[in-house]
């Protein structure tokens, strides 16, 4: 059986906030093979973020571990952890956070920059990232100039030019309506088509229709999972 690409194992993490503690996520266990789309799904509070951030290894555990294609990430450098954000992983965030005075090219190529590519190599990359998102012809407009949709497509494109196997996704939909939601989980399920695994935290019920797993948390606990299977036809 092949190596799962993100391996979490009796993952804990408690914060101290308002005089209590905090167990925001609770000895989890999880596998993602490589090329699945899984989604996180729960209350606010319920520890969906938390999770991601172990997961990316922008937070580290306090107890159990993660390891990402075999290597054990929870206990690695920050020199690593960068290494692996910038080459591995890439993120897509519900603000979209794009550099306001760059144009969709220069958000992306900005960050191919920062992961070692440059010159032509860059430009080229970034130019293909936003054809694959279907922004070729508003590479040189600034996110101000986009819809809201279009901005998040550009995060898309910047989290997956650089080709990482692991894209992580929280909440990429909360700032968009449903119409516009539908079409960003369908280009990231067509991401995941192509071999790139997707994680991601989500409210939104239409995820559904383009998930092939489904996690549901509470107060910190896998409860429940599902998948297409489960969910039946549609009403």
């Amino acid at each position: 059986m092949s190596t799962p690409l993100v391996d979490v194992r009796e993952v804990s993490r408690s914060f101290r906030g308002a005089g209590a503690i905090v167990h925001a996520v609770r000895d989890v266990t999880l596998e993602v093979q490589h090329g699945e789309f899984v989604a996180l799904r729960g209350r606010s509070g319920s520890g969906k973020t938390t999770l991601l951030n172990l997961i990316a290894g922008l937070d580290r555990p306090e107890g159990g571990s993660v390891h990402l294609d075999g290597e054990e990430i929870s206990s690695a450098s920050e020199s690593r952890l960068t290494e692996l954000r910038r080459h591995s992983i890439g993120f897509v965030f519900q603000s979209f956070a794009l550099l306001p005075l760059f144009s969709a090219r220069e958000n992306v190529e900005l960050a191919l920059r920062i992961a070692g590519v440059h010159g032509r190599a860059a430009s080229q990359r970034a130019s293909e990232a936003l054809d694959l998102v279907g922004l070729g012809p508003r590479a040189d407009h600034r996110p101000y100039e986009l819809s809201g949709g279009e901005q998040q497509r550009v995060a898309i494109a910047r989290a997956i030019a650089n080709s990482p196997p692991l894209l992580i996704a929280d909440e990429p939909t909360g700032e968009l309506d449903s119409a516009t939601g539908a079409q960003i989980f369908e280009l990231l399920q067509e991401i995941s088509a192509e071999g790139t695994t997707v994680i991601t935290a989500t409210h939104d019920p239409l995820m559904i229709e383009h998930v092939g797993r489904v996690l549901e948390m509470a107060d910190g606990e896998l409860i429940a999972e599902t998948g297409p299977a489960d969910w039946g036809p549609p009403a």
